[in-house]
């Protein structure tokens, strides 16, 4: 394979001279940037529209976009950072250089709620009632950047030779991701490594979820409904896909994966919250209160 290269074998799909970016008057664009603003425009458009059909001025969620936008990227970065520490602690201002990647979901998506949550208090406004509109915002901004890291070569899982299994050149990945499992199945005399596309499972699996969500939306049972279905939904897919990664972000001094142990307590959380929820609201009123 030609280190541009990117195949499907099973699928019949090759994929000749695929860019990472361009470069325009001597400044290199990424396709990842590109495609994660795509995401977040997507994201904040549907949100906006969403709002409007709740009778909820759309300016709120433009208002509030700007300010998580910012948040966001700030807590994807210091998310990376804590756990991979090892390598930025010998030197601080390398933390600054994102053009290098590290950015994690997980501290992106815990920025948002904070920044949300502060924005609520601020303008007097339901934290729940929002976050319910902006939940499935957030689930299409993921699907569309999930495309970012396949144009990056990156967040993919172990060795598999299944139907969706894909052929990366070795020179196209970062040595770190490539596991010993994935070292040892490469064929002698080829330059590829052969894995499982996580990115695309977490894309088709944060798929279905929206659709899900935008279907139920209408019959949601209390504010902050949708809300814990994200939390919980998508918890249960990152749960597994995560163990199947190789760039994985551990707890220091362990081999536990961070985002899987928070993926499994917020899928637990979630859940546990909702039937909670529905169990009170169907536990009858007594004395004067019936």
């Amino acid at each position: 394979m030609d280190v541009t290269d990117i195949a499907f074998p099973h699928l019949g799909i090759y994929l000749k001279n695929v860019p990472r970016g361009f470069t325009v008057f001597g400044f290199q664009i990424t396709f990842y940037g590109m495609i994660i603003g795509m995401g977040i425009l997507c994201g904040i458009l549907l949100a906006a529209h969403i709002a409007k059909k709740e009778k909820l001025d759309p300016d709120l969620i433009w208002d509030f976009a700007i300010y998580a936008v910012i948040f966001s990227i700030i807590g994807a970065r210091i998310y990376y950072v804590i756990f991979r520490w090892d390598i930025y602690k010998d030197n601080l201002l390398s933390i600054f250089n994102t053009r290098k990647g590290g950015l994690a979901i997980y501290g992106a998506v815990i920025a948002a709620f904070i920044t949300l949550w502060v924005y609520c208090r601020i303008k007097k406004q339901s934290f729940l009632k929002i976050a319910d509109i902006c939940v499935p915002a957030l689930v299409l901004g993921q699907i569309i950047g999930r495309w970012g890291n396949f144009m990056n070569r990156e967040v993919f899982g172990e060795y598999t030779d299944g139907l969706l299994a894909m052929r990366l050149p070795v020179d196209a990945v970062r040595s770190s991701d490539i596991s010993e499992s994935i070292a040892s199945h490469m064929i002698e005399g080829t330059n590829y490594i052969q894995v499982h596309p996580t990115f695309l499972y977490e894309g088709l699996w944060n798929l279905a979820l929206l659709i899900f969500m935008l279907l139920y939306r209408q019959h949601k049972r209390f504010q902050g409904e949708m809300w814990l279905l994200y939390l919980g939904g998508y918890g249960l897919g990152r749960a597994w896909i995560e163990g199947i990664r190789t760039d994985t972000l551990f707890i220091p001094n362990t081999t536990i994966a961070v985002s899987q142990v928070l993926a499994i307590v917020l899928f637990v959380g979630a859940l546990a919250a909702d039937l909670a929820i529905r169990a009170y609201r169907k536990k009858p009123l007594s004395g004067q209160e019936q």
